[in-house]
């Protein structure tokens, strides 16, 4: 099963956090002093607030899937989408570890496809991104071209 992914970048993470809590009525399943995250079942959804990106608002969408196959099958269909991407094996990005592909819309929206499979304990920036985006994740800039980083730690 797949689980949706919004990500939004927000100015005061401790206002924003209490917000979202008392609308899903529910902590969050993680929380770090720049970054929280619920794993939702009602939506079913991977919902993250950051301090880290330009500017608050929506910083990109994506899906999170349970098996590396799942990532497979929505990289290729990204692939036949003509769109440009990129794809991470075993990064670490979120304080979470794993494997992900990147494509932005034809409106410059990041949407990111990834696979989890560990918990990390620094956030993660990927230091070739670090000055390219001022996304609150790792997710590089529209004009990526496709190219696949192996073994790679996003940071």
């Amino acid at each position: 099963m797949k689980r949706f992914h919004v990500h939004v970048a927000v100015s005061d993470l401790s206002e924003s956090i209490r917000f979202y809590s008392t609308f899903f009525n529910t902590p969050p399943t993680v929380e770090k002093e720049d970054y929280a995250k619920w794993m939702l079942d009602d939506p079913r959804i991977n919902f993250a607030i950051s301090t880290r990106g330009r500017e608050p608002g929506l910083d990109h969408l994506g899906i999170q899937v349970e098996n590396s196959d799942d990532l497979t099958d929505i990289s290729a269909r990204l692939k036949a989408a003509q769109q440009p991407i990129l794809e991470q094996e075993q990064t670490t990005c979120c304080y979470a570890q794993g494997d992900k592909t990147w494509v932005h819309d034809p409106q410059g929206i990041a949407w990111e496809s990834f696979y989890t499979t560990g918990a990390a304990t620094t956030y993660g920036e990927d230091a070739m991104f670090e000055t390219q985006t001022n996304s609150a994740c790792c997710a590089p800039m529209p004009e990526v071209v496709q190219v696949t980083i192996g073994k790679k730690e996003c940071k």
